[in-house]
């Protein structure tokens, strides 16, 4: 699963591929973590625009939607078997934009945390779904370099593939399971990232 993840300056690293910034600001956030309002690109008639969204989406079969647990992933593998995301992949798709992102790796009876970016250094873009202002990523099974920390990694859509993943004419499940995973490099990093409260540069540091 994806659960945490690091975007910093978000609007200046988007000026090249965004027409509108819809009120986000460009500051750093160390944590990004589920109930957060945060930066994603949607695609609209008159172009695309940054804006917020909530992480954690909320289907709207759910019945008691306060004791309902938001969800923060979406497996690639059953898009189109879930009543939840069947539609949102074909009518509301969104890139939730990221400098990389948290995994912990299991150690007999510790999690030990680590930070996974491209290896070019570049922007990542998570493949997402949106229903009523609130998001979810799509993950997949993680490629062979990332399994032995963790078994799933957020399906990154490639920058060549921005356009056609947010054109809903298209078939957004071709575009997905088409996509190759970049190559990502990874290090160990400090446990203090574990605590949502602490957000700053010092959580990406290797140990």
């Amino acid at each position: 699963m994806c659960g945490r993840y690091v975007i910093t300056k978000p609007v200046s690293k988007t000026l090249d591929l965004v027409k509108t910034n819809i009120k986000v600001e460009d500051t750093d956030n160390f944590n990004a973590h589920p109930s957060q309002k945060l930066p994603v690109i949607k695609s609209y008639t008159n172009g695309k625009a940054l804006e917020n969204l909530e992480w954690g989406l909320t289907p709207s079969w759910a019945k008691d939607k306060k004791d309902f647990k938001p969800l923060i992933n979406a497996r690639v593998e059953t898009l189109v078997e879930k009543i939840s995301f069947k539609k949102l992949i074909q009518t509301s798709r969104c890139l939730v934009v990221a400098d990389g992102y948290y995994e912990w790796k299991r150690v007999e009876k510790e999690k030990v945390p680590y930070f996974f970016q491209r290896e070019d250094n570049d922007l990542m873009f998570f493949a997402g779904i949106f229903q009523d202002n609130k998001f979810c990523i799509i993950t997949r099974e993680a490629s062979n370099e990332i399994k032995e920390i963790h078994s799933r990694e957020p399906l990154i859509i490639n920058k060549s593939q921005i356009n056609n993943y947010l054109n809903i004419k298209k078939n957004g499940m071709e575009i997905l399971n088409a996509i190759k995973a970049p190559k990502i490099k990874f290090h160990e990093i400090t446990k203090d990232v574990n605590n949502p409260i602490n957000n700053d540069p010092s959580l990406i540091n290797p140990i």
